[in-house]
C-alpha cells in the first residue's frame, strides 16, 4: 500500500511537470518577434521615384495690324485676347513711324515689365529679333481681318522675312467672330495634310467650337 502511494505521487509529479513544460514551449512558440527597422544605410540605398518631368512653357508671340495703320506686337496671351475684345491696351510703349512702312509701333507689355524702362519687353526682343525661342511656340498674326496661326518659331520668323506664307491651310469662317483663319505650314508639314493639332490649338486658345 506505501509502495502504491509513492507510485501515485511520483506519477502526478509527472504529469505536473510535463504540463508546466509543455505551457512553456506554447509560450515560446506563440511569442511575437521584434519587428526590424530598415537601417539608415539601406533607407539611403533604398530607390527613389523619379521627378516627373516639367514641361517647357510656350512662348506666344501675337502681331495685330490694326485698321488704324498701327501695328501691335504683344507676347502675353492675355493682353492679346483682351485687345481682340477691347481694342486697348494697358500697359504699351511706343515707337513712332518705327514701322516698316514708317507705321507706329505699340507694344503691349506686362505690368511687371512697365516697371523697368531701361531693359526691352519680351514683345520688343522678339520683335527686334533679339530673342529666340528654342522651346513650344504658338503665334498669331491678324491681318486684313483674317487670323494667320503659327505652330513653330521658324514659321513665324519665314513669315516676318518674306512677308508671306508659303504653305497654308485656309478654313473660312471658323474665327471666333467667323472670321478666315490661315494656318501656316512648311514643305514637310504640308504632305500631312490637315493641321489638326494646330487647328485644336487656335480653338482652344480662342475657345470656339
Amino acid at each position: 500500500m506505501q509502495e502504491n502511494k509513492r507510485i501515485l505521487s511520483y506519477a502526478l509529479t509527472s504529469v505536473l511537470a510535463l504540463g508546466v513544460m509543455s505551457g512553456c514551449a506554447t509560450q515560446s512558440n506563440t511569442a511575437k518577434a521584434p519587428e526590424s527597422k530598415p537601417t539608415a544605410m539601406a533607407q539611403a540605398m533604398a530607390p527613389v521615384a523619379a521627378a516627373q518631368p516639367v514641361a517647357a512653357p510656350t512662348q506666344h508671340y501675337f502681331l495685330v495690324f490694326h485698321e488704324n495703320g498701327r501695328i501691335y506686337p504683344i507676347a502675353d496671351a492675355k493682353n492679346y485676347l483682351a485687345f481682340l475684345d477691347v481694342d486697348e491696351l494697358i500697359y504699351t510703349r511706343t515707337r513712332v513711324g518705327a514701322g516698316p512702312a514708317g507705321e507706329t509701333i505699340v507694344f503691349g507689355i506686362q505690368k511687371a515689365e512697365s516697371k523697368d524702362l531701361a531693359k526691352p519687353s519680351v514683345a520688343e526682343q522678339l520683335y527686334d529679333g533679339k530673342l529666340e525661342v528654342a522651346g513650344p511656340f504658338y503665334g498669331e498674326v491678324v491681318k486684313d481681318g483674317r487670323f494667320h496661326v503659327f505652330g513653330t518659331w521658324q514659321d513665324f520668323k519665314d513669315y516676318l522675312v518674306n512677308k508671306e506664307i508659303t504653305y497654308t491651310f485656309t478654313e473660312v469662317g471658323s474665327g471666333p467672330k467667323g472670321e478666315t483663319v490661315i494656318y501656316a505650314m512648311n514643305k514637310k508639314t504640308s504632305k500631312e495634310g490637315r493641321p489638326v493639332a494646330l487647328i485644336e490649338a487656335f480653338k482652344q486658345f480662342h475657345q470656339v467650337k
